[in-house]
């Protein structure tokens, strides 16, 4: 099984590590360490020194109540990030469900389009198809990042992602994109209580009935805070469980802050798996 993106055919064998890089000065976990253009690229060839397969690169925060960032503000946090990124030797993602910046982005080189609104934004998925090749991670999330932890989901919550992801992917499917340009990622923490995220975890291998390969995004979520009792500052050790639960699940790509650590609990997984 493979992905498909603008510059990369990436192997999904063995699971992927896709590092974070928030441009934002106000995310939840590590907002503003990396809110200028020389922190952020500095982080992006840390993160790569530390193993991370793949760069996703973000300018706008939406962690639950997070504000929208105006569009010129976006673009000038991000493309001189992605400018440098794309010289790395290894696929870019960019965090960002705006079509004016994905055009930018795919303009300068980027790899894969990474959308918590799954390109429900109107234009959104036709820049997608005006680019052949390019990848894209459709995310489920229940209503906005403003109110989804206002009035989170109701009912049988994996059923509910499944044919959202489904259609969301059939969608993308009709204007032209490649199977293999598809990933999907369940979302947690967007729009569900504790109890639906650990239910998506456990019940995830559910998610591949859609036929795409699924992205995992644990890493600091409020959800392991709320199991643990730790702050977000505390939350590497159960965001690299869940991490390993999630490739254990069926996950090809886990979306982590903590690269280096992911990367060895991998090889640990790894050699169990092989032996």
């Amino acid at each position: 099984m493979f992905w498909q993106t603008s510059r990369f055919q990436i192997s999904l064998d063995e699971p992927k590590v896709m590092g974070i890089v928030n441009i934002t000065p106000d995310s939840f976990s590590d907002g503003g360490r990396h809110a200028t253009t020389a922190s952020a690229l500095q982080h992006c060839e840390q993160l790569l020194s530390e193993g991370a397969h793949i760069l996703d690169i973000g300018g706008e925060s939406t962690r639950p109540g997070s504000p929208p960032v105006p569009l010129e503000e976006e673009l000038a946090r991000v493309l001189p990030v992605v400018r440098h990124a794309v010289t790395l030797g290894v696929p870019v993602s960019v965090d960002t469900y705006k079509p004016q910046v994905m055009r930018a982005v795919l303009d300068l080189g980027a790899d894969i389009i990474n959308d918590i609104w799954a390109l429900r934004q109107p234009g959104a998925a036709e820049v997608v198809a005006s680019y052949p090749g390019c990848g894209v991670c459709l995310m489920h999330m229940h209503r906005d990042p403003q109110t989804m932890q206002v009035a989170p989901m109701e009912g049988d919550v994996v059923a509910q992602v499944l044919s959202f992801l489904e259609l969301s992917a059939q969608s993308v499917i009709a204007l032209g994109a490649k199977k293999t340009q598809i990933m999907l990622d369940p979302g947690i923490g967007f729009g569900k209580t504790v109890a639906q995220n650990f239910a998506l975890l456990k019940h995830q291998r559910a998610l591949l009935a859609a036929g795409f390969p699924l992205l995992a995004g644990w890493s600091r979520k409020s959800s392991l805070g709320a199991v643990t009792d730790r702050p977000v500052d505390e939350r590497m050790v159960p965001s690299i469980a869940a991490a390993m639960l999630a490739v254990e699940q069926g996950a090809s790509v886990v979306r982590v802050h903590d690269a280096r650590d992911t990367v060895a609990a991998l090889a640990v997984l790894k050699a169990m798996q092989s032996a």
